[in-house]
């Protein structure tokens, strides 16, 4: 694929780190796009920040000093000769206001307009377009939560269970499940403190919580000449305290026509409202087949790597010529899924202290490979993870004719992957795939919650993890740490033999 003929910016800016940033710095490169990349401190040699063309040092490790401060992100631009802005996903990628700001500043905005943002990325208000345009949702009460004789009233018509969530922002961050009256009070304050403190907004509002029912998602793509297309769906139930940990492509439940009846309610949603760029239209989904309207995520989603293999397309690289005011009519026609797909997000957090995220050296990295295996990372060898970010190290994603060899096949991509450095969630994503009810289809919602609440590895370190431990161990020094450097804080392998393990032995 070739560059946008019109081509109204050469050189993005990609606003964000990790594995996320370096995929958007290859799409760039293959639109023939120059790319600059910006880091904190602790990520001056990430690989997101080796990759781009050039790269600008924002400010210390803490996201607020770097990554979250909107003057440094725009000076960057600036500075760079940037003309155009990618945010990825988080930090200022649902943020209309700086979106507005990127524009008012002359660069192009590689994301929907900020009057769509606004008008669907709140959940309030999307369920109001969703009404609009007859989209079903589920029951729900948006008053003020502040009321608590209101709110429980509310709670009582809607009927418990019941689900507090924030407004604002996602990721399962300001969201509580309510099984009884006693706990509503509590779980508005908790849910409206934490969404405060992530998002900057506390607002909240009440949904009855459907289970079992499955996380249904429509990824789109629209352009600015008014088409908007339905790209299949993604089976995202695999949740661990509302956070998706394992992706699929297509789903073992929805029919053809079930997806084209939840492709045609995502496309009215974001038609009602003029959208332009990726995003994605999340469902509940009874085991009737009747689907509820969940919100819309206006950005390029984390699993998006998943339709992309099913469907032989590239979404980064759609987003960008929506952005490059192309006309994207070759993706108007039938979508359906040509084998299976899986991503695993692999993580540096430890499932035997409730999931404690981590940080240290990888010291030693070796990547699966072979047919049908994709990994997206955004580490490397060597790479010292901070502690200031989201936990997620890379994504392996596999490909296969049908669901069982492609479940066979992340099963073996995982035995090969090895991570020598920080504890990661390695085992748990193999528990997972071995499980019974997840090898039948068998999920919802609340799959990890009723199989694998009380989960523990007990798979013994390998001999050759300890090895290869003790040698760094011995050889840290040589490597430039100090007392005073980054490495200082990661612990050595005899304080503690957690974070020193080889996932190709079964450890995570």
């Amino acid at each position: 694929m070739t560059a946008p003929a019109c081509r109204p910016f050469r050189r993005v800016l990609v606003a964000n780190r990790g594995e996320i940033a370096v995929r958007l710095i290859r799409a760039c490169r293959e639109l023939g796009l120059e790319t600059v990349a910006v880091a904190s401190e602790s990520d001056r040699d990430a690989p997101h920040a080796l990759a781009a063309d050039r790269t600008v040092i924002l400010g210390a490790g803490p996201a607020a000093e770097s990554y979250l401060h909107a003057d440094r992100v725009l000076a960057a631009a600036k500075e760079s000769g940037a003309d155009a802005i990618h945010p990825g996903y988080g930090f200022f990628s649902e943020r209309a206001d700086f979106a507005r700001r990127v524009v008012a500043a002359g660069l192009v905005w590689i994301g929907p307009p900020p009057d769509a943002i606004d008008a669907i990325g709140d959940k309030i208000r999307a369920k109001e377009v969703a009404r609009r345009v007859g989209v079903p949702t589920c029951p729900s009460w948006e008053g003020d939560a502040n009321d608590a004789a209101e709110a429980a009233r509310a709670a009582s018509r809607i009927g418990y269970p019941v689900l507090v969530k924030a407004a604002a922002g996602g990721g399962g961050r300001g969201m509580r499940v309510v099984a009884e009256p006693s706990k509503l009070a509590e779980a508005l304050e908790g849910a409206s403190r934490e969404a405060a403190a992530a998002f900057g907004s506390g607002r909240v509002f009440l949904e009855r919580y459907l289970e079992p029912a499955r996380h249904v998602e429509i990824q789109i793509l629209a352009d600015s000449f008014g088409n908007v297309f339905s790209l299949g769906e993604r089976e995202c139930s695999v949740q661990r305290r509302h956070q998706k940990i394992l992706e699929e492509a297509p789903s073992v439940a929805v029919t053809p026509e079930l997806r084209l009846r939840m492709g045609e309610a995502a496309v009215a949603l974001a038609s009602e409202i003029g959208y332009v760029g990726a995003g994605t239209v999340e469902f509940l989904l009874a085991p009737s087949g009747e689907f509820s309207f969940l919100e819309v995520n206006t950005r390029l989603q984390v699993e998006h790597p998943v339709t992309e293999m099913v469907q032989g397309i590239d979404l980064a690289q759609g987003q960008i010529r929506a952005a490059a005011g192309e006309c994207l009519e070759e993706y108007a026609r039938v979508w359906n899924p040509r084998g299976h797909a899986i991503e695993l997000r692999i993580c540096a957090e430890d499932p035997s202290m409730q999931f404690a995220p981590q940080a240290g050296r990888i010291l030693h990295l070796e990547l699966p490979q072979g047919p049908g295996i994709r990994v997206d990372s955004g580490v490397r060898a060597g790479f010292e993870v901070p502690p200031h970010y989201d936990s997620l190290l890379m994504k392996l994603i596999v490909h296969a004719p049908d669901r069982r060899r492609a479940i066979d096949r992340a099963l073996l991509a995982l035995r090969d992957l090895v991570i020598l450095g920080p504890v990661t969630n390695v085992a748990y994503l193999r528990a997972i795939l071995s499980h019974e009810d997840f090898r039948r289809g068998d999920v919802s919602t609340s799959f990890l919650a009723r199989k694998f609440a009380s989960w523990t590895d007990d798979a013994e370190i390998p001999d050759e993890a300890l090895v290869a431990a003790a040698a760094a161990d011995a050889l840290a020094p040589q490597n430039g740490s100090s007392a005073a450097g980054p490495a200082a804080a990661a612990p050595t392998p005899w304080q503690t033999l957690g974070p020193w393990r080889a996932s190709g032995g079964g450890g995570a």
